[in-house]
């Protein structure tokens, strides 16, 4: 093949790409239409109202006397459901939590060391799912 061969035959590569670009598009754009990304659900550690824990790995915070979001934990601790602890949120710059990695939890009895606690989901739940929570687990 000489050079002129070669080059008309890029170009012809070239063309051939350039027209199936829209309809390759136009493919794939039903399936992005057809799955929606999930609206964030963000809260700011500033609206943060209350919390429990059913158990060493679940808390529920309530945000803006409205919400409650679930918070699945890593490695929980049974000192979250002893009377009397505080839950400590340390602010690393702006308070916006979106997601496990923008809460930073400790659990204290005031008397010793805060234990960090390390979240892995959290998840806003909807007022069926918060009416199906237990009144005394409520926060």
């Amino acid at each position: 093949m000489n050079a002129k061969s070669m080059i008309r035959a890029g170009l012809a590569a070239t063309v051939l790409l350039a027209a199936a670009a829209p309809a390759l598009a136009d493919a794939a754009a039903p399936d992005a239409q057809a799955k929606p990304r999930p609206a964030r659900q963000c809260f700011s550690l500033s609206d943060w109202d209350g919390w429990s824990a059913p158990d060493r790995d679940t808390l529920y915070m309530k945000v803006r006397n409205r919400d409650v979001y679930q918070v699945e934990l890593s490695h929980g601790t049974s000192q979250l459901t002893s009377p009397g602890v505080h839950l400590v949120s340390i602010q690393r710059g702006i308070d916006t939590v979106c997601g496990p990695i923008d809460l930073d939890l400790r659990v204290s009895d005031g008397f010793g060391i805060a234990m960090p606690i390390m979240a892995k989901s959290i998840t806003k739940l909807t007022a069926e799912q918060v009416a199906a929570i237990p009144k005394k687990d409520r926060p």
